[in-house]
């Protein structure tokens, strides 16, 4: 009888190539992320396996066969849809990578059924392992970006959005711009002129996240690129606002699958999944089930 694979294996970079924040290359068989927001355009391509997720609370399936992109600033989970779980490759692109204007038409329908743009963001992705091609990497996600603009552009506009929209994106931007210090419930209200239940369920309403669920999401994507730059575990949590070490390895374990302890750092690269050689930057972690 065949055994279940257990176990996660991480591996993440980042390129010196414009526009790319992080390469982040996945193996996951029992972990869930909870919902959670990122700051930046996340393009998914699925090796094995297939995600089921949630975006702005819609029902979504990532394949092999498709592309899927996840905008900004919009909630969404993550979980395998067999038992085997899912092997991923993600670039996370800078929001300047892709206009504003298309994030509704993302939202709306995450998931591309175009087998070129799918096998461009692969060269990509194996020109990306291998330090010394960034001209050829950009002139690849140039073409990539380029395709998904027209492709999103064909749809129709997103819908308006309601008018307490504006209220809860002068928090996320109070929580952005202290993210590290942090902020009362009570001093936020007061600054934006708010009733506290008011402007939680608010933020819910529009986010799809509550306040303090945006804030610890906001935190470990800190520490992450802080371990990225060469950061010891117990130097980011501290700098990006954790309590201490324990702290933070309890969120990011929650949220990425492995210990900040067992996440890449500084100066590694790894190969594209199938490649000969196996990456020295691979860490694994082998848990139970993650809770969201």
């Amino acid at each position: 009888m065949a055994t279940r694979p257990a176990g996660s294996h991480v591996s993440a970079w980042r390129p010196a190539v414009a526009g790319v924040a992080e390469v982040f290359h996945a193996h996951f068989v029992d972990h869930a992320y909870p919902r959670h927001i990122h700051d930046v355009w996340t393009l998914l391509i699925v090796d094995d396996g297939a995600v089921r997720f949630d975006l702005d609370r819609h029902r979504h399936g990532a394949l092999r066969t498709s592309v899927t992109l996840l905008p900004p600033y919009v909630p969404h989970d993550g979980s395998s849809a067999t038992p085997d779980g899912f092997r991923k490759r993600v670039l996370y692109l800078d929001t300047s990578a892709l206009d504003a204007e298309l994030v509704g038409r993302a939202v709306d329908e995450p998931d591309l059924a175009d087998p070129r743009l799918r096998d461009r963001i692969h060269h990509l992705h194996q020109v990306l392992a291998a330090p010394g091609d960034e001209f050829e990497a950009e002139s690849r996600l140039a073409l990539i970006l380029d395709r998904l603009r027209r492709q999103l552009r064909q749809r129709a506009p997103a819908g308006d959005q309601p008018a307490a929209r504006g209220l809860a994106i002068r928090l996320r931007e109070l929580l952005d711009a202290r993210t590290v210090e942090g902020v009362t419930l009570g001093e936020a209200a007061e600054l934006l002129h708010a009733h506290p239940t008011h402007l939680v369920r608010t933020f819910r309403q529009v986010h799809g996240v509550p306040p303090h669920s945006y804030l610890t999401g906001r935190r470990v994507e800190l520490a992450r690129r802080l371990l990225l730059d060469g950061q010891r575990p117990v130097e980011a949590a501290v700098a990006a606002g954790f309590f201490d070490q324990a702290h933070l390895t309890r969120h990011f374990r929650r949220y990425l699958g492995v210990s900040p302890a067992r996440y890449p750092r500084a100066g590694h690269r790894a190969r594209g999944p199938g490649d000969a050689a196996a990456p020295p930057v691979v860490r694994t972690e082998h848990r139970g089930r993650e809770r969201p």
